[in-house]
């Protein structure tokens, strides 16, 4: 009587344990919209990108994504926050919970979509070659190219662009805006960055005026990553139509001088 006594208990144990594991679950898999909703706020990690997020001369957050967020946090009833982030390390943050989504030009990949629930594409983009206007003039093809010493942001589809054509002499470097500062001293011949930076920041007028982009590598369309599962992901591609609709994403488009996807 005694050991059945101690084996009912045992499996009351047992059966304890797996409800508490079981909704040790549930609070991690909750709604995503709810959780965020706790304090109102969505975390939003983003880097330094040109023209998408950066700070401009007063020390303002801004950019096409900036905008474009708080226009989508608007419509959601949540306070947009920004956080900087390593973006070698963006799904690591995505999935501690530390930020909420990423939405900084992200290009939609097949590494994005196996570490996140990624949004329907809302810009087209393309990975283009940077290099002084001297050495455009010299080198007009990959082929040419392939002896160059390149830079490129690490984790970024502008890396995976440089390895496609076997580009050998290759460093990595913690921004886009890094890889700009390497051609632009000379301790690199040229770097791959997305066209939207590259329009934004070389050429006439710009800080890197003697800088100009070359041949594309790659194009490719910009979506937003929120969590695996994640019900918002659903909700801002609901609420990216409304801004299509209502020539939102029109003006900040033309705002930025950018291309929408279709």
């Amino acid at each position: 009587m005694k050991k059945f006594t101690k084996i009912i208990s045992i499996l009351m144990a047992v059966a304890l344990l797996a409800t508490m594991f079981a909704g040790c679950g549930a609070e991690k898999t909750a709604v995503d919209s709810e959780y965020v909703a706790e304090d109102g706020k969505m975390i939003i990690g983003y880097t330094d990108y040109a023209p998408m997020n950066y700070t401009d001369e007063n020390g303002e957050l801004v950019g096409f994504d900036t905008e474009f967020a708080i226009a989508v946090c608007e419509k959601l009833g949540y306070e947009p926050e920004f956080v900087e982030i390593d973006w070698d390390n963006k799904f690591i943050a995505l999935e501690s919970k530390s930020i909420d989504c990423i939405w900084n030009g992200m290009t939609i990949t097949d590494e994005v979509k196996m570490n996140s629930n990624c949004t329907k594409a809302y810009v087209k983009n393309a990975q283009v070659v940077v290099m002084t206007a001297e050495n455009a003039a010299k080198y007009a093809t990959a082929e040419d190219m392939k002896d160059l010493k390149f830079v490129a942001e690490a984790g970024s589809a502008g890396a995976a662009a440089i390895e496609e054509p076997g580009f050998e002499n290759f460093l990595e470097v913690g921004a886009q805006s890094d890889a700009l500062l390497e051609v632009a001293s000379g301790s690199a011949d040229a770097c791959v960055i997305d066209i939207t930076m590259a329009n934004a920041m070389t050429g006439e007028g710009t800080s890197y005026a003697n800088l100009t982009s070359t041949i594309e590598l790659t194009t490719e369309e910009y979506g937003i990553a929120f969590r695996k599962g994640s019900d918002l992901t659903e909700k801002v591609n609901g609420i990216i139509d409304e801004l299509k609709a209502d020539g939102t994403l029109d003006k900040l488009a033309e705002k930025y001088s950018l291309t929408l996807a279709l």
